[in-house]
C-alpha cells in the first residue's frame, strides 16, 4: 500500500482498530453474524443491524459473530425500538467495541452510560448544528451519509454534507457514506479529511451475504436509475424516506401509508406507534426479499452505488478492489505531479 494512503488511513483505522477504515453498513436481514465477521475478517469493521432484534437475539448475534472473527466489530441501534435501553445493555454486558446510533439522535445519557465502559459510540449526522450537538454529548465519532445510500436516508447528498460538515470537525473521526462503490472517490473523501467510508450495497452481494441469489440478481441487473426514494404522503407523517429498486412493493407502500394516515386522523394511534408501524411494514417487506427472493413484493432496499455491482464477490476481494483503486489513483496523481 502506498505510505501516502497508509497515512490518510491511520485516524480511521486507528479508531476502529482495523487495517482499512472501512465499515460495513447496517443492512436488516443482511448484517448478521457471517457478513460482520467476514468484514472484520477482511480487514474492515463489521456492523451488526440488530433492527428489531429483542435483547436475546441481539446478544446470541453477538455471540455467533464473536465465534467467527476475533476481530472488533460494532452493534447498530435503532432509537426507535421499543426496548432500546435494553439493547444498550446487551452491548454492554458483551462489551462489543462500537455502537452506532441510528433513527435519530442519542441522549447524552446512553452515550455517556457506553462511553463510562469505554464502548465507542458513533451517530449519523445531517447537519452542522447536529455535529456540534452530539459532539458536546460526548459522541466519538460521526457518520455523514448522503441520499444516494441504500435504506433510511436523509436528504441531502453526500457531496453537500461533506462540504458543509467536515471542514468544521477535522478533531472528531468523521466517516463517508452513500454511493461509495470504488476506491477512487473514498480517497477523494480522505484527502479532504473523512476519516474512512461505509459502504453496504457492494456487500450486499458479496458471497459471504445471507441475501437469497434472486436479491443478488437484480442488484447486479439494476443502474443507479432504478433506485428511487420512497413517497411521503402527508407531511404531519413521521417517515423517514427509503432508497430502494422500484417494484410492485415501493407501490404497496404508498397504500400502508394511506392505511397508517386513516387511523392517525381517526387519533386511533400515535405517531410514535405510526412510525413503528411503517418500520415493521419495511421490516417485513425487506424479510420477503432478501431471505425469501420475492424481488416483486419485497423491499429492494439499495444505493445508487447498484450501477457498480458487477459480480458476486468474497468480502476480501471487494475491500481489497477498492483499497486497490484509491492506491492506483495516487500512483497515478504522483506521475503526473
Amino acid at each position: 500500500m502506498n505510505s501516502k494512503l497508509r497515512k490518510l488511513f491511520s485516524k480511521g483505522s486507528k479508531f476502529l482498530d482495523v487495517e482499512f477504515p472501512i465499515m460495513g453498513g447496517a443492512m436488516t436481514w443482511v448484517s448478521e453474524s457471517t457478513l460482520v465477521s467476514a468484514t472484520s475478517n477482511a480487514g474492515g469493521f463489521g456492523i451488526i443491524a440488530a433492527g428489531s432484534m429483542n435483547e436475546y437475539q441481539l446478544k446470541q448475534e453477538i455471540l455467533d459473530t464473536r465465534s467467527k472473527t476475533k476481530k472488533p466489530f460494532g452493534v447498530n441501534l435503532i432509537l426507535l425500538h421499543p426496548e432500546i435501553e435494553s439493547l444498550i445493555d446487551v452491548c454492554l454486558k458483551l462489551k462489543v467495541s462500537l455502537v452506532v446510533f441510528a433513527g435519530g439522535f442519542p441522549k447524552k445519557r446512553q452515550i455517556q452510560k457506553l462511553k463510562h465502559k469505554k464502548i465507542k459510540t458513533m451517530c449519523f449526522a445531517t447537519t452542522s448544528s447536529i455535529a456540534k450537538k452530539m459532539i458536546d454529548y460526548g459522541i466519538d465519532g460521526l457518520i455523514l451519509e448522503g441520499n444516494e445510500a441504500g435504506g433510511h436516508i436523509g436528504p441531502v447528498s453526500i457531496n453537500v454534507l461533506v462540504q458543509e460538515i467536515l471542514p468544521e470537525f477535522l478533531d472528531i473521526p468523521i466517516f463517508v457514506a452513500g454511493g461509495i462503490g470504488r476506491g477512487e472517490i473514498f480517497l477523494k473523501y480522505l484527502e479532504l479529511g473523512a476519516a474512512g467510508c461505509q459502504i453496504g450495497t457492494r456487500l450486499v452481494c458479496s458471497e459471504e451475504s445471507v441475501a437469497h441469489q434472486r436479491f443478488k440478481e437484480i442488484f447486479i441487473k439494476s443502474e443507479a436509475r432504478n433506485c428511487q426514494i420512497s413517497v411521503r404522503l402527508d407531511n404531519r407523517f413521521p417517515v423517514i424516506p427509503v432508497r430502494a429498486i422500484e417494484n410492485n412493493a415501493s407501490r404497496e407502500f404508498i397504500h400502508e401509508q394511506k392505511k397508517v394516515l386513516q387511523l392517525l386522523n381517526d387519533d386511533r394511534i400515535s405517531l410514535k406507534d405510526a412510525q413503528l408501524k411503517i418500520e415493521h411494514f419495511w421490516a417485513g417487506s425487506l424479510k420477503k426479499a432478501v431471505l425469501d427472493g420475492d424481488i416483486d413484493n419485497g423491499s429492494l432496499m439499495a444505493g445508487q452505488s447498484v450501477s457498480l455491482v458487477k459480480k458476486v464477490q468474497p468480502v476480501k476481494e471487494i475491500l481489497n478492489e477498492i483499497v486497490s483503486q484509491a492506491n492506483q489513483q495516487l500512483i497515478y496523481e504522483s506521475k503526473g505531479e
